[in-house]
């Protein structure tokens, strides 16, 4: 491989996010956003969020740095305010958020009382293997990314070897589950432990032989900026 370091890095606070969280805590069946979820926008602290990592990543991304996003607004959004338009942003739909299907905009509660046998269903096959109808498994996801890093850090150009990656909590996480080998319950175990906060930065470096976790979900950026840190665990929480 080329590419000895990856940075992974989460989309700044969304709208969603603030809906999702508003309904959870109401008790609602489902979730009240704007748009579809390709669509959804960052929020007003999403935006300040960007900006803050934009801080962080500008003086240390190397030239020949090369710079992936998922085609989700949030995403190309958060790129974007972090570091401006001039730079070459390279949008993959394998890096799109997972599809929930016949569960969007639906909350835990919401599964249980409109969808019982889906409820049922997803507790018999466990977190990691359950595809709601329309949608993905957690496996699927695991697929797109293993095929990503075959086509992206093959061929990253420049001696540099820097890989930057703005998508989704549920992405990052499996980008880890890849590449440090993880089981099914190493991934669960994670999921439950470290959340990846909005706006943060994981890092990978790769030594020649295997990828080794340098930091992970940090967002110093946001606390140096006078801003709060959001973790929002969607896709990532227990139930999901």
């Amino acid at each position: 491989m080329t590419a000895r370091t990856l940075l992974l890095i989460r989309h700044g606070e969304s709208t969603a996010n603030v809906a999702a969280a508003a309904a959870e805590a109401a008790g609602a069946e489902v979730i009240v956003v704007e748009a579809r979820d390709p669509d959804v926008s960052l929020s007003p602290l999403g935006e300040l969020q960007a900006s803050a990592l934009g801080a962080r990543l500008r003086p240390a991304l190397p030239a020949g740095a090369v710079v992936f996003s998922s085609p989700y607004r949030r995403a190309i959004q958060t790129a974007r305010f972090a570091l401006g338009e001039e730079v070459p942003l390279r949008i993959d739909e394998r890096l799109r958020d997972r599809e929930l299907g016949i569960l969007d905009r639906l909350t835990a509660v919401g599964v249980e009382r409109r969808l019982p046998l889906e409820a049922e269903r997803r507790r018999w096959s466990g977190k990691f293997y359950y595809r709601p109808p329309g949608g993905e498994a957690w496996t699927d996801v695991a697929l797109r990314i293993r095929s990503f890093l075959r086509d992206a850090l093959d061929a990253t150009p420049g001696d540099d070897g820097v890989v930057v990656v703005f998508a989704h909590d549920a992405v990052v996480s499996l980008f880890l589950y890849v590449l440090l080998r993880m089981t099914e319950a190493q991934l669960a175990e994670h999921l439950l432990t470290h959340p990846v906060a909005n706006a943060s930065v994981t890092e990978l470096t790769f030594d020649g032989g295997q990828w080794m976790l340098e930091a992970f979900a940090d967002d110093a950026h946001l606390a140096a900026a006078g801003l709060p840190s959001t973790d929002h665990p969607g896709e990532a929480r227990a139930d999901a």
